[in-house]
């Protein structure tokens, strides 16, 4: 009998510590960090399809979606702060609720436009400065298997794609990489956007591979996101696979470890 009182035991323990351990792994991916892996090619090459970073769910408070499938029982923010521009910032979209990664441009109440793939905030042309190109291998990329668009398409399966790479300053000296692949597109040249009071206006680096604010939700787009839809900042990449499966260690990136996102 104390033989089986002692097992029993022990099995209550145990369901005790897992259940423990889940509450704290609940409150930690609520409070504190998300995972988010990077499904897409929007943000390249800021971040790369197989990237895997946590989200700084503190940087601008909490909102219903800072929890777990958007249980938190309240609206609006709490504790908000107001993100920066050049933030790489992660949002529930207004539409699908899927999560989205990209750059924030626009702040409320600025004027936003593209003219031959160049960007103007509030009537002022954003500098660019060439950086060079970026080449990747024309291959399916990560587990949804998408192939990259190239400017000097079209490539052939294991060619190199290439993209024109420009350095864009924003106001306030933040700089970050950009890539183009043409400036003939809908999104490379646009009508002025007046980002509205309590919304925000986001660009993918990848500009003519990103569905952004640039384009309207009923296309694919996100429009204008409001403030209690963002999750948090995007800091570091912790790990990054290239492969189809994070289970590939040959394919890992080592030199992506804990780098900072600019």
């Amino acid at each position: 009998m104390a033989s089986k009182a002692k097992s029993e035991g022990g099995i209550l323990e145990t369901i005790k510590t897992i259940v423990y351990a889940l509450l704290i792994a609940g409150v930690f991916r609520t409070l504190f960090f998300q995972p988010f892996w990077i499904p897409s090619g929007s943000m390249k090459d800021t971040l790369l399809i197989g990237d895997f970073l946590f989200v700084n769910k503190m940087a601008y408070g909490y909102s219903q979606y800072s929890c777990p499938f958007s249980m938190c029982p309240f609206t609006g923010r709490l504790f908000f702060s107001e993100p920066e521009r050049g933030d790489v910032v992660v949002f529930r979209h207004p539409v699908n609720g899927s999560d989205f990664i990209k750059r924030l441009i626009g702040l409320p109440g600025d004027r936003i436009q593209m003219k031959n793939g160049v960007l103007f905030l509030n009537g002022e042309e954003i500098a660019q400065q060439p950086a060079g190109v970026f080449e990747e291998i024309y291959e399916q990329q990560g587990p949804m298997g998408n192939l990259p668009r190239c400017e000097n398409g079209p490539v052939g399966e294991g060619g190199t794609c290439a993209k024109s790479r420009y350095t864009e300053t924003l106001p306030g000296e933040r700089s970050h990489d950009v890539l183009n692949i043409d400036t003939n597109g809908f999104g490379d040249n646009t009508d002025v956007f007046t980002v509205p009071a309590g919304h925000y206006f986001f660009m993918g680096d990848n500009r003519d591979n990103s569905q952004d604010s640039r384009y309207g939700q009923a296309v694919g787009g996100v429009g204008f996101v409001p403030a209690e839809n963002l999750i948090g900042r995007a800091d570091r990449i912790m790990f990054s696979s290239a492969g189809r499966s994070m289970l590939y260690f040959w394919t890992w990136r080592a030199d992506r470890f804990f780098k900072a996102i600019d």
